[in-house]
Parts: structure tokens; sequence; C-alpha cells
């Protein structure tokens, strides 16, 4: 039975902060830093986490207009003077990130932009492939090029022995990153579980059921997930900027699995909502792991961080994997992108990959 009795409860109402306070943030004082997905949930608390330390400059990338434009008004509220650029667009545009880092010589890339929403990926791979294999692998690659110092990707725990197409892609996404890593332009990537108020995931989902009067939806009754707040999320991928180790993943404190129900209950507290029970979606898992069985701890770092080293792909085989994945991308060849799925990262079986457009 997880631990969910003994939880602080009472972190699911806090309301999110607009400024996250880490103690990483004075290491980013005078950087030039770019910021991908900058926009998103974890993207926006992270550039205005990273302005309250007075960089030298935040470029900000991102594909939807409207988070850009939401994300630049924070920041001329909140830190006018901070210089920033804001920049409409896909890491996956080569020539887009080939332009930023030439103009903006960034001293350090948090590369947060992903599709994240594990049952609409299962209905959409190519564009998931798409967006977050083959564009982390174009944002690395630029970077080698441009030497950018530091490469920290935003990752999840669904990378972990995936089920889903998210999870592979991502882990696909930290093969990318782990493997092109070196000395002069370190790469890392943050394993994050839940994020209890990003967009989507299940903490919002309940309280918008709840005030429509429910049914709250649980997929099922033994499932389980790890959580982190906002601001425990923006520290531990600050902390990760701020390291000096590289082609590792790192992995923040969290919680230990919390029972999907039980925190259902607590956010109906005693209200006459009912509690309907789904089933799994495709690609959903009762409980997430963090680390493979393949993957070795290295101790902690900065008192916040564990390190793990993951197996890292040859030059030749990562880059054999990338091109049979936009391959399949550009015939929409759904057969073949299971088979290159499956090789690339051989824990995912892709049983719930169904045909698509």
């Amino acid at each position: 039975m997880p631990a969910s009795q003994n939880y602080d409860w009472d972190r699911f109402l806090a309301p999110a902060s607009a400024a996250v306070h880490s103690r990483f943030q004075q290491r980013h004082a005078g950087k030039r830093i770019l910021v991908t997905g900058a926009g998103g949930s974890i993207g926006s608390a992270l550039v205005l986490a990273i302005a309250g330390a007075t960089p030298g400059r935040v470029v900000l990338l991102e594909s939807s207009e409207r988070a850009l434009f939401e994300v630049i008004q924070k920041l001329e509220g909140g830190f006018p003077r901070v210089a920033r650029e804001a920049i409409l667009g896909s890491c996956g545009d080569q020539m887009l990130v080939d332009r930023i880092l030439d103009r903006f010589r960034p001293d350090m890339i948090y590369h947060a932009a992903a599709f994240k929403h594990v049952v609409l990926l299962e209905a959409n791979p190519f564009a998931a492939v798409r967006n977050n294999a083959i564009a982390t692998y174009t944002l690395a690659q630029a970077a080698v090029r441009h030497q950018t110092p530091k490469l920290v990707l935003v990752s999840t725990d669904k990378a972990v022995n995936p089920r889903s197409v998210l999870g592979v892609t991502k882990r696909i996404s930290e093969l990318a990153v782990v493997s092109l890593s070196s000395s002069s332009t370190r790469m890392n990537a943050v394993r994050l579980a839940n994020v209890i108020v990003s967009s989507g995931s299940v903490v919002p989902i309940f309280l918008q059921q709840i005030a429509a009067g429910g049914p709250v939806t649980v997929t099922h009754p033994d499932a389980t997930r790890r959580f982190l707040t906002l601001a425990e999320a923006v520290e531990g991928i600050l902390a990760a900027g701020s390291s000096h180790c590289e082609g590792r993943i790192l992995v923040p404190p969290m919680s230990e699995p919390i029972s999907i129900i039980e925190l259902a209950r607590f956010l109906i507290h005693g209200r006459e909502i009912p509690i309907q029970f789904t089933g799994l979606g495709p690609g959903e898992k009762l409980t997430e792991d963090l680390v493979f069985d393949s993957e070795v701890s290295e101790g902690e770092i900065d008192g916040c961080l564990q390190v793990i080293r993951t197996p890292a792909l040859p030059a030749e085989e990562l880059v054999r994997m990338v091109e049979q994945l936009v391959e399949c991308d550009a015939t929409r060849d759904f057969r073949q992108l299971a088979e290159v799925l499956h090789q690339a990262v051989p824990e995912y079986t892709g049983e719930t990959l169904r045909d698509c457009c």
C-alpha cells in the first residue's frame, strides 16, 4: 500500500506561486539562457525563476502563440528590466535553432518543450515522435555544433519501462542527450514525476470535475503516482542546470507513490460527489518506475539530485535510429514505426500503439 495516509495532502491545495524561489537561482545570474517550451506550465515557472536571478538574457522558444504571449506578459509585469527575446517556433526547426544559437550564444539550454498527454499521443504517435524525439535530437546536435556549454532535458518517469508513446519518445530524448553529451557540451536529463499543477495533470482535472459536480474519474482503484509541486520541479531543474556532471539522468526528491483514489477522496473532501472508475486508457500504467534495471546510481549531488548512469548509444546507432524515425514520420509507416521504437527501447512493446493518420 502506498504511503498516502502520511502524505502532506495540504500541498495539493496550496496555490502555485507566480515566483518560484530556489537556492540555485543565483547560479544563473548574468547568464544567457534559452528555454524551450517557455510558455508551458513548467517552462513558464522556470522562466520566471531564472528572471528572478537577473540573467544576462533569457530567450523564450515556444510553438504556442497564446502561451508565448502569456509568459511575456508575466515577465513584463514582474521582471521588466530582464533582457528577453520571444521566438515563436519549434526546436525541431533546425534552421531556426541554428539561428537562435548563433545569434544569442546561450550559456545554457533548458529543454522543456514536449507533447505530454498519454492517451492523446497514443492516437497521434507520429506527432509525438516528431515533437519529442526528433526535435530533441535536432536541438542537441545544434548545441554540439555551436558549443553550447550546457543543455538540460526535462524528462519524465514515464520514460522508464515505457508502455506509452509518450514514454518511449521521452526515453529516446533521454538517450539523445546522454549519448551526445561531452565535456564541451554537457548534457543531462532531469527525470520528473507528475507536477501537481501542470496542465492536463490529474489534480487540475479532479478539481474541474468537482467544481462541475462530478463524477470524478479515476482509471483504476490500484493506480498510484509520484508527485512534485511546481516549486520542487523547478528546484530540481535548476539544480540540474547548476551541476557539473554530464551524460547522466538526474532525479530530484519526490513523494512515494500516492493512491489516486485517496487523492480524489481528499479533494472531494466529504462532498456528495461520486467517483467513477474508467479503466486504464491506452498507454497508461498502474504505477510508474523511477529507474531502469540497467541503470546504476552514482550517489547524490547538491544534496538534492540522485545521479543515474544510463546506457548510452554509440553515435552511429543514435544517428541510424533518428534517421529511421524521420523516414517513418515522412511515410507514415505505422508498422515500421512500432518496430523502430521497440528496437530503440526494448522495454517498449508497442502493444497499445494503433494505426492513425
